[in-house]
């Protein structure tokens, strides 16, 4: 297996030498007020726990189950409100991009582009990722195996930027459902760059909640406990003040009260691993 590549993102280096990284926070950015609380636990969790963090938030979402579905709170304003997080926090921050012309309208807002998943096959967003320089994450997609990641891998790279990570979010199982094979987090390792496990979209139930997709929020611990012990270098989780009433992902998202207690706890079972 290759040596993992480490990438300077911002103020943060991942994977870190002696623990975890996260990835962490609302699925939409649905205003100033829920961004900024859920960022300040980020910035909390960072300093109690010593772990690298990066804010995650949607600007906007274009893939929803039903076409009444919150899509965001306007482009512009979501984008700022991301900017805002990183210049207060000095953290490092991540939003989906969809199209090509995405790319270029939230690069100077954000550290890393994430290519959703059922977008990782589009060579043109890739390529159009990889072009701006910032670091890209690319979700592998319910549809893929964990070893044909390597070519969108090479979408960007081929662009001269080798700031790639990959995240493990499920692979579909019949309708309505998803199963993740850990040892596809060991595959994609075997690309060179650090790979994420995406501890919240892993538990949805795509499209089974008459309208917006359900969840199984009560299998998230054991599984992102399983995501630490097979080796993973960060997990993603989606945070919110108040999961319930989440515009988006409701039944997968982590209360701002839990977030730390979970990393306190992955960290913990991290430090026991063979070094």
């Amino acid at each position: 297996m290759k040596k993992t590549q480490k990438l300077s993102i911002g103020t943060v280096t991942v994977p870190a030498e002696t623990s975890l990284f996260f990835i962490a926070g609302p699925c939409l950015v649905e205003g100033r007020a829920m961004a900024l609380e859920a960022a300040a636990v980020l910035d909390t969790v960072r300093e109690s726990e010593n772990v690298p963090c990066i804010f995650k938030g949607s600007f906007r979402k274009a893939n929803r189950t039903s076409a009444a579905s919150s899509t965001g709170i306007g482009d512009i304003k979501a984008l700022e409100i991301l900017g805002e997080i990183r210049e207060r926090f000095d953290m490092p921050v991540l939003t989906d991009v969809h199209e090509t012309r995405d790319v270029e309208l939230v690069s100077k807002y954000v550290d890393i582009l994430q290519i959703p998943a059922f977008l990782c096959r589009q060579t043109d967003l890739l390529t159009a990722a990889g072009d701006s320089g910032l670091c890209v994450n690319i979700k592998k997609g319910q549809f893929m195996a964990p070893e044909d990641m390597v070519m969108a891998v090479e979408k960007v790279t081929r662009t001269g930027n080798s700031r790639v990570m990959l995240t493990e979010r499920g692979t579909m199982f019949g309708y309505h459902n998803l199963v993740v094979d850990f040892r596809g987090i060991s595959r994609m390792q075997g690309t060179g760059f650090p790979v994420v496990y995406d501890a919240t979209h892993s538990l949805q139930l795509p499209s089974a909640g008459k309208g917006v997709s359900g969840g199984e929020r009560e299998f998230l611990l054991p599984m992102a406990r399983a995501a630490v012990a097979v080796g993973v270098d960060g997990l993603f989780f989606e945070i919110h003040p108040d999961p319930e009433k989440a515009l988006s992902d409701a039944s997968t998202q982590v209360s701002l009260e839990e977030f730390p207690k979970i990393v306190r706890q992955l960290q913990k079972l991290h430090s026991c691993l063979p070094g």
